[in-house]
Parts: C-alpha cells; structure tokens; sequence
C-alpha cells in the first residue's frame, strides 16, 4: 500500500488480539472490574515523534475508558498512561498504521489507560499457570516496573508470545518455569550490556565475565542479558549453518560464573622475569593406527595386551575411520581394555537390557504422569528442540523424517533416566553426534555417551555451579601468563584478559570449532589423555599462538577480538594445533624453573622434574626435531 508523502512514519501492525481485558479492583470493594481492550505488536519504521525510536512496540488500547479510579503505584501493578494512536481512514482495512501529526486538529487523542511500551524495554515476561482460568501476561521493564496483567479471555496469548520471539530472544528462567528472561537482538544494546553485566569495570581484566546458566537446563552456559551479538560471537559461528534461536537457548540466566581472578584460590600473577623456557620442539604428526596395526596389540582371546602402547600410538596419529566403531568402545570405556572378546559379547548383551530398561521408564511414562511431572516435561522439551537442530547439514541427520533424529532423541531422553541429577543439558547433542554417526547403534552410542560424561568427567563442565569452568579459565589464564606473556599483556590492554572468548572450545571441547571429520581425529586424541592432564587448554593456547600476530599486528580491539575469535570455527587445522600443543607441554616439561601452579596444571608437581621429560619421549614421535630457531621462548 503506497503511503501519502506528508506522512511521517508507516508502522505495521504484525500480531492483533481483541478480547484482551485488564483486572483491577474498583475503590475498597472486592469487586472485579474489567477493561477491554485489544493487545497488538507493531512494529515501527523511521523516527517517530511520539515514541522517539523504531522498534517493535506492544500496544495495549482500550475498547471502553470506564470511569473508575487507577490504583496507586503501591499497589502489585503500575498502569502506564501513554500515547496512543488513531488508525488513518486510508489504513482501515489494512495492517498498516499512519501516524498522525503530533499537533493541530488531526493530533492523535490521549487515553490514560492506553499502554505502549518498547521490546527492548521490556526485562521479563511471566506467562499464567496452565488449566488455571483464562491465560495472562505479565511484562516486566528494565526499571523493573510491572506492566498490568493482560488477561486473554479469547485466547492469543501463546500466539503473542511465539510473534514476540522473532524481534527478542527469550529464555526460560532455570527458576521459575512460567517466567521468560527477555535478550535484545539490537548490537546498540552490547555495550549497555556490559555495563550491566560489569564486565568492562576498572577491574575487569581480573574478571572472567559473568556466564549465564540454564540448568534445565544447568545449561551450556554462556551469556544472557548480554546481547544477541556477543552470543553469536561467543556460541555461533555463522558458517555452521545452524539455527539463531538455537543458541539464545543454550545460554539463559546463570549467575555464577564471574570470577575475581586475584581473590580465587590457585590463581597467582607471575612474575616473568623468574621464568626461562626453552625453545619449542616441532612435533610431527604419526600415521594413524590402522586394523593390521590394531589386531598387533589384541592377543587370541582378544585382550589389549599393551594399552599404553595402543593410548600412544593413538595420541601420536589418531585411527583410521574404519577403526573407530571397535576403538572408540575403549576410549570411551564402554568396554574394559582388559575383557576379552567373550566378556565384551556378554557385556553388551547386559548394557542392551539395561539401556531398554531405562529407555522403557519415559517412554511407558502416560500423558496424565507427564503433566504432573515438570521436570521430565521441561527436558522433554528442550531435547525436541535440540534434535530437530543438530547437525543437520551432516549426511547422517539431513532430510525430513530422518529416523537417526529418533535415535539421538530416545538416546537424549534415556539418558535422563541414566543420570536424574544432571538430566539433559543443552549441548549433549552435540557430544552424541558424533558418537551415534561412528557407532550407528543406539546402545553403543549410548553408553559411549555415558563414558565420555562420566568417566571423562566432561560433565563437570555442566556443573550448576559451574566451578568446573571457572577453574578452567584461571588455569588457562595462568598458562597463557607463562608460555604467551607478549601477548597476554595485550590482551589486558584490550579488557580480553579473562579470556572468557575461549569459553565455548572448553565446555564442549571444541565441537562447533571443527568439521566433523576434524573433531573425531581431535577428540580421539584427547581422550587418551596423553601427554598430560589438561592437555585441552594447551590446545587453547596452540589455537591463540596461532592468532596473536594478525590480532596484535591489527591492534584488535575487545569486540574485534570476539569477532575474530567466532570467525575461526571450521578455519583451524586440527593437525596443527595438534602439533603446537604437544610442542608447547615439550617445552613446559623441560623448563627447570616452572612455576608450581604451571606444574600443577600439567600434572607434573607430583613426578618430579625428569619424569615429565621421560612420559614426553614415550607418547611422541621418534621423528621429533627440536629447532635451534624455532618459537622463540618468552622474555
């Protein structure tokens, strides 16, 4: 529809509901007073006069203006009185809204029950307990003022809230089930955010930033309240091809993750001047361990007869793909390395009726039980969302009624029964991938699952607390103190010291950092657990290694770092920071004057300062050259 030059602003009205009434109570009565009125979203163009910004705004107006007294800021609500709108005879029959002048006879008529108020304003929103009457909405602002109830006596309120979520990003409140966390997609918001958030305080670079937790949802963590953009930044490489809304999901309130690096035990600033590393060693890659290679180590009843030389030769070059299916069961302790062929075939027959048992405890769960049961109903759900959405792209999960989505959801659900006290947290999908497209069996992709969270430990990352992952961080800040300490000092330069940027490689070690092909050879080193403990985060510091120069060379800022940073994913070699990695534990373990927290971290406090070096010989290459003029070590 063509709009008339003398217009100011054109303004589109995308959701619309009549019946919408607001409940007060008239004087000292106890009588019930209703006003009716209908709820509309608009969204508006250009800059209006009236409300001063563009945006999308939701409108309550009155059919009735009734007669009675509002009540006093005191009481549980506060009526706002705005500015309303007359709707433009040339707009009648269409969505479409043509502000008036704002003075003169055609000035818009004012209406003190009237309310407008912005999606970027709004701080909550609280929906209604179900099966109790008609269904309301409470919107709560940024300065914390509640918005009156609006009661949708004729239904709409579940359609508001669906049309809501493609202008913000709304999280459930890990608290309060009937309660949505409301997260502008504006990036104008991402420094108010931080402001919020006091992550940019004269302090921060002594802060790892405050994470956001859904314990479902215990969550994947990440940030809420801070804005859209650094949650893509941050969770969501744009080539990976997946769904926006995904990963607001992963990452609603949570608190507890803002850490005062000086005041947390086992954090210390290190003096450099006490420190002299040796040049870094050049590691070469093996070849991988293939079936002929395999079958050396496996003795006639089938027994591993040497792990250590199977978790070496793993570490030095991977396995072969064909390999992973049988390999992946030790790793991943599914299988003792010590069981012989015929214990392993009993084995699975045992884990096969207690994985069906557990699978039969929610799937035999009846319809009237699940409504009774919210916590099932709320895991439930979030892992309908995350099945339909992971890795899609890959062959194996691709297309419409794809019956592996089956599989990784009844794996998700079961897995539920397995641990109650963890259940689902938003991300385990991602683990499972990869898992259930090597494996191609329920039972064995689950209890692989189960091996990777439990024995592994990767669980702990998920922790409510999450003091897993603060741990995480101040040990990957020490490191870097150490081996990178040019480039450290930059990063404090630049508020980027907490490094909480690294965040999402640690949580799920790095799955949305690589192709799919490229995580399963990292991931099968890694789960070896050679050369030492916390070989991960040295994998955080070849990564970084890798990317100083340019953001150093560039004088990247905060925000040019995160962006930096989220531009890396499916750009990395994996063979490479493979290589760095062990190169910089080499150069670690031979350093005389390494400070114990580094020790510590790396786990050699406890193997005295030769036996590094020899643990080191065993699990690298034969191959491996130290240059003369390699890396230089940090001065």
């Amino acid at each position: 529809m063509a709009i008339p030059a003398n217009t100011d602003i054109v303004s589109e009205v995308v959701f619309q509901q009549k019946g919408v009434f607001i409940h007060t109570t008239h004087g000292d009565s106890d009588d019930d007073v209703l006003l009716e009125g209908r709820v509309q979203l608009v969204k508006k163009d250009g800059n209006n006069m009236l409300l001063q910004k563009r945006g999308e705004y939701v409108e309550w107006i009155p059919i009735q203006e009734g007669s009675f007294n509002l009540p006093q800021p005191d009481q549980d609500w506060t009526m706002v009185n705005t500015v309303s709108y007359q709707r433009d005879a040339r707009a009648a029959d269409e969505n479409v809204v043509v502000n008036p002048p704002t003075s003169g006879a055609m000035a818009p008529r004012k209406s003190k029950y009237a309310m407008s108020f912005s999606l970027s304003d709004v701080k909550t929103i609280r929906r209604s307990k179900q099966n109790l009457g008609w269904s309301y909405l409470v919107f709560t602002l940024k300065d914390n003022v509640a918005m009156p109830p609006l009661h949708f006596h004729d239904g709409g309120s579940s359609a508001l809230v669906h049309t809501i979520e493609k202008y913000v990003m709304l999280t459930k409140s890990p608290n309060d089930t009937r309660l949505y966390i409301v997260t502008p997609n504006d990036t104008a918001a991402l420094s108010r955010s931080f402001n919020e958030l006091q992550i940019l305080g004269e302090t921060s670079s002594h802060y790892v930033s405050k994470f956001v937790k859904d314990p479902v949802s215990m969550t994947m963590g990440g940030f809420s309240k801070v804005t859209n953009f650094l949650k893509d930044a941050l969770l969501m490489p744009t080539n990976t091809m997946r769904p926006a809304d995904e990963y607001g999901d992963l990452m609603p309130d949570l608190e507890g993750l803002s850490v005062n690096l000086q005041a947390e035990q086992g954090y210390e600033l290190i003096s450099q001047s006490q420190i002299r590393l040796c040049s870094r060693p050049e590691v070469e890659r093996q070849k991988p361990v293939d079936l002929l290679e395999w079958n050396s180590f496996i003795d006639k009843e089938g027994r591993i007869t040497n792990v250590k030389s199977v978790m070496q030769r793993i570490f030095g070059g991977g396995l072969v793909p064909s390999l992973r299916k049988e390999a992946w069961k030790f790793l991943l302790r599914y299988y003792p390395w010590n069981s012989t062929s015929k214990e392993r075939q009993s084995l699975r027959r045992k884990k096969e009726d207690e994985y069906f048992c557990m699978k039969a405890q929610w799937k035999t769960v009846t319809e009237a039980q699940e409504k009774r049961f919210a916590m099932l109903r709320d895991r439930k759900s979030i892992i309908e969302k995350d099945v339909l959405r992971t890795d899609r792209i890959h062959p194996y999960f691709e297309g419409e009624s794809n019956s592996h989505l089956d599989t990784l959801y009844s794996i998700l659900m079961t897995y539920c029964m397995y641990n109650f006290d963890l259940g689902y947290v938003q991300g385990m999908s991602d683990l499972l991938s990869p898992i259930l497209i090597v494996m191609e069996d329920e039972v064995e992709a689950f209890w692989c699952l189960c091996g990777l969270l439990d024995d592994l430990e990767i669980c702990m990352n998920f922790d409510m607390e999450q003091e897993c992952m603060k741990k995480q961080l101040i040990q990957l800040n020490t490191l870097l103190q150490v081996i990178e300490p040019k480039f450290y000092s930059y990063l404090q330069s630049k508020e980027s010291s907490n490094l909480y940027f690294c965040f999402r490689w640690m949580l799920i070690h790095f799955k949305r950092e690589f192709s799919m092909d490229d995580i399963m050879r990292l991931w099968e080193v890694m789960w070896t657990q050679l050369p030492c403990k916390n070989f991960h985060l040295l994998l955080c510091v070849a990564i970084l290694n890798g990317e100083k120069d340019v953001m150093e060379r560039e004088d990247y800022d905060f925000n040019d770092i995160l962006k930096h940073i989220n531009e890396l994913a499916l750009k990395i070699d994996v063979d490479d920071i493979l290589k760095k990695a062990e190169g910089i534990y080499l150069q670690l373990s031979q350093c005389d004057d390494l400070p114990s927290s580094i020790r510590e971290i790396i786990g050699l406090a406890d193997r005295g300062r030769g036996a590094g070096d020899e643990a080191t010989s065993e699990c690298s290459d034969s191959s491996i050259e130290v240059l003369g003029d390699g890396d230089p070590s940090p001065q």
